[in-house]
């Protein structure tokens, strides 16, 4: 499956307990990525060069003999006694296969509820939650700079942070120095935004994820009887955003240090967020196990990055997206479905990867798996 294009390409895997990061570089590179990310130690594409790479690659695919369906979406699996053997398209007709790999990134809730529509078993597992927050990028930079200007050599400053708060995870999360908040919602009455950057990265502001621990526990229903539970809190929270950004794709903003102390923004600075933003108490309608966590996470950030805390920063809701409410179990030898043969979750929809690169990895795994199952049914 081809990166989402509101991705701006950070290559940062370095982990070798899945597979060799080291080919999924050199095939973005061998399809036009630029040399350095052979050799950075934070690599990263840009969104403006992205489509450029996934067509590159769909030419590939399609040169040795692959075939690609546009506007064919999958409606459900063929099945026949516990084994897939083909899936059914949405305007008709069925596309036969001894195996399926089932690789639809953390977004795809139709094809949840259609596992589940079908009995296929799927489970809740924890994900994360929270904002995005954008500041000047000259002000990152001087906080990482030490107070000195950045000059023309040295790129936009980045940061990573992390802090335990009252048993919760709160992490900077997909942090795009020099970069824009995109809109990356995908229902109508939901709301969700996401970060990105050109390669240049030379955007005067830079945002991140800033996003909280969400256990199953911390989930209203019952995990055990509704595999759904994460998923239906995502909406549950997108739905809010939108109601409180005024029903279209204006986004709720506040400033950072009005959102920390619980008052409402009477203005807001300049934001990058294409739509606009309008003012919104979010420390008012997110959820406290979410809200209160982030107000802590905040000051600690600020204590390790000082100036982090300010009113010239926004909170911008919300950033929902970070990884898959949802694990479709599978067997760690074979990689195939607990209960459907010759079905091979892969990647960050399946719950089993969390980026680019690790996504990639997954996929040439359960790629070599379809090629020994398709030999021991020889």
């Amino acid at each position: 499956m081809a990166p989402a294009l509101f991705s701006d390409g950070k290559l940062y895997t370095r982990s070798k307990k899945r597979g060799d990061h080291h080919r999924v570089l050199h095939r973005f590179h061998q399809h036009g990525a630029d040399a350095a990310i052979l050799y950075e130690a934070h690599p990263h594409i840009g969104s403006n060069r992205l489509p450029d790479i996934v067509q590159a690659m769909r030419e590939t695919i399609l040169a040795h003999g692959g075939e690609i369906l546009f506007q064919q979406a999958v409606v459900g699996l063929s099945l026949s006694a516990g084994c897939v053997n083909g899936v059914i398209l949405k305007h008709g007709g069925r596309v036969g296969g001894r195996a399926v790999i089932l690789a639809t990134g953390h977004s795809a809730r139709d094809v949840y509820r259609m596992l589940l529509g079908q009995g296929i078993t799927i489970e809740a597992k924890p994900f994360a939650m929270g904002v995005r927050v954008e500041h000047p990028q000259g002000l990152i930079d001087r906080i990482q700079y030490h107070g000195e200007p950045r000059g023309e050599y040295l790129p936009a400053a980045a940061y990573n942070l992390a802090q335990q708060v009252d048993g919760r995870g709160v992490y900077s999360f997909c942090m795009c120095p020099g970069g824009v908040i995109v809109p990356a919602s995908t229902e109508a009455d939901g709301l969700v935004v996401n970060g990105m950057s050109f390669a240049k990265r030379n955007s005067p502001f830079a945002n991140a994820g800033i996003v909280v621990e969400i256990a199953l526990a911390d989930i209203p229903g019952d995990a055990r009887n509704n595999p759904l539970v994460g998923l239906d809190y995502q909406q549950t929270l997108e739905r809010l955003a939108f109601t409180n950004g005024g029903g279209g794709v204006i986004a709720p903003a506040q400033r950072l240090t009005d959102f920390v102390a619980g008052r409402p923004s009477s203005n807001l600075p300049a934001c990058s967020y294409p739509p606009g933003v309008t003012a919104s108490s979010l420390s008012e309608w997110i959820p406290s196990t979410i809200g209160r966590r982030l107000q802590l996470g905040f000051n600690a950030f600020d204590r390790r990055m000082r100036g982090f805390l300010t009113s010239d920063a926004l909170v911008v809701g919300v950033e929902s997206r970070t990884s898959s409410p949802v694990r479709i179990p599978r067997d760690p030898q074979t990689l195939q479905h607990v209960a459907v043969a010759g079905l091979f979750p892969c990647g960050e929809g399946a719950g089993y990867a969390g980026g680019i690169v690790s996504c990639a990895v997954d996929g040439e795994r359960a790629a070599e798996a379809v090629r020994r199952h398709l030999q021991n049914q020889s």
